[in-house]
């Protein structure tokens, strides 16, 4: 697996391949979670170019995209905005690549990530990599994320 920094807004093939892969992503989670109204799920090509986001995205060595994570660094850390994984390649140590590599682009700042309540999967995935869960919130009507922080200790 290689990881690269990519840029969809300036990456126009990129973005389609991307958008593709969030969409199946989420549909994953959203059959996990019970509930389709993942914001993610339903972006348009033009909403993920204009995310304003920073991609970091891997690829399996011969060019195909099986995972990206995309974060903003704001006033109190890095905020992972999304994080997803081709479904054909999950549990092949995808997600865990990425967010080691998004840890050490926070460089010691907080990091935090927000997943659907009922996605044990990826609750297990930031658990294992040192987040600490601090929240639960009702984002839409009986649709409830956890929020989950990591911060270097010091």
């Amino acid at each position: 697996m290689r990881l690269h920094r990519r840029d969809p807004a300036a990456d126009a093939a990129l973005a389609v391949r991307l958008l593709a892969l969030q969409r199946a992503a989420y549909a994953v989670e959203a059959r996990l979670i019970g509930d389709d109204r993942i914001p993610a799920l339903h972006e348009d090509l033009a909403a993920l170019r204009g995310a304003g986001l920073s991609w970091l995205v891997a690829d399996d060595g011969s060019g195909t995209v099986t995972g990206a994570v995309g974060w903003r660094v704001t006033a109190h850390g890095l905020d992972v905005d999304r994080l997803v994984v081709d479904p054909a390649h999950a549990r092949e140590g995808t997600g865990r690549a990425l967010l080691a590599a998004v840890l050490a682009e926070a460089a010691g700042i907080p990091v935090t990530v927000s997943t659907g309540r009922a996605n044990t999967p990826a609750r297990r995935l930031y658990a294992g990599a040192g987040f600490r869960e601090t929240a639960e919130r009702e984002v839409l009507p009986g649709l409830w994320v956890v929020d989950a922080v990591h911060e270097e200790p010091g």
